[in-house]
């Protein structure tokens, strides 16, 4: 008979991968169950190599392992793992992938070329794994091409809930930083009292132009909130506050729920016109993030524990979002 932890969840065990071993503990913390004893390591070639230390047999194995940079590496680390537990005979394997790296290769932008994102749900669901769990897919449709079952969390709770304790609600505007982000960011506006939306809309006129911004929405006089999922080398978000705040918004802070931060984004970041930019956790901490002035992150581990609790007592998580 499965065991019940102390808040009454079914016993489940947690395996954290190198790709941000801090998310992982703090989600096992809050169902305060221990991780997994288990070493993940490489041979001097860079092979790596996974051993489990414990017994998995007959057990519900979640494993925590964003595909964030080096992507490659941690994607292989997290099929290793998949495979180790599926050998050790583990009843049910869930890949937890709170940011899903090559999802923003959902389609063929061209001729003769890939849709890398369906080729790693193949990769993911051929290791061996039952389920999986993300949070804020870059597309939709990245659950269509899993063939087994996928949950798709919402971050918007968690940025809502602390956009109300530091903001309030008074002036607030919610902006998208594109024409395909007004989902996203709608669904941002709701939580916020029906906040009015505002859109940012990129054109370039000829070729070889640099880009012209045009604001759909009055903001001025607004405290401007830029919604995206994914912020990457933070040009749109900070060419969007400069052009927000040269059309009279009171302030503009930014709320993404992937921290990809590549390159020179933090130093852009802390030299924009952003008032604060503010991401999940989903992404471990680089040294430039800790020790950006502009940049706070808020944690997603609650929200990811609830939904492998609820996964493991089989009751529903889309509830999550009511």
């Amino acid at each position: 008979m499965p065991r019940p932890t102390a808040n009454g969840a079914r016993f489940m065990k947690i395996l954290a991968g190198n790709g941000n071993p801090d998310l992982a503990q703090a989600i096992a913390d809050y169902l305060e169950i221990p991780l997994t004893h288990a070493s993940v390591r490489r041979f001097a070639d860079e092979e790596i190599f996974v051993e489990i230390h414990e017994n998995v047999r007959g057990e519900d194995v979640f494993v925590v392992q964003p595909t964030a940079a080096p992507a490659n590496d941690n994607l292989m680390e997290l099929l290793i793992c998949i495979d180790a537990l599926r050998r050790a005979s583990a009843r049910r394997i869930t890949a937890v992938v709170p940011y899903f790296g090559y999802a923003r290769q959902d389609r063929k932008p061209g001729p003769r070329t890939p849709i890398s994102a369906k080729l790693v749900a193949n990769l993911i669901t051929t290791a061996g794994a039952d389920r999986v769990l993300s949070l804020d897919l870059h597309a939709g449709q990245i659950q269509g091409f899993f063939d087994i079952p996928t949950d798709n969390l919402f971050g918007a709770p968690v940025m809502s809930a602390d956009i109300i304790a530091r903001m309030g609600l008074e002036d607030l505007m919610v902006v998208s930083p594109d024409v395909g982000g007004v989902v996203r960011a709608r669904a941002l506006a709701k939580r916020l009292g029906n906040a009015p939306l505002a859109i940012v809309d990129k054109r370039r006129e000829r070729p070889g132009e640099s880009e012209v911004m045009n604001i759909i929405g009055d903001v001025a006089g607004r405290r401007c909130i830029l919604v995206d999922d994914i912020v990457d080398s933070a040009g749109t978000l900070c060419n969007a506050a400069a052009a927000l705040m040269e059309a009279g918004a009171a302030s503009v802070t930014a709320y993404v729920s992937h921290g990809v931060l590549s390159g020179g984004a933090v130093a852009r970041v802390d030299g924009s016109a952003l008032a604060e930019l503010v991401v999940t956790d989903s992404i471990a901490a680089t040294a430039a993030v800790r020790a950006a002035k502009k940049l706070r992150r808020i944690t997603i581990a609650p929200l990811l524990a609830e939904a492998m609790r609820r996964t493991a007592e089989e009751s529903s998580v889309s509830s999550l979002f009511d």
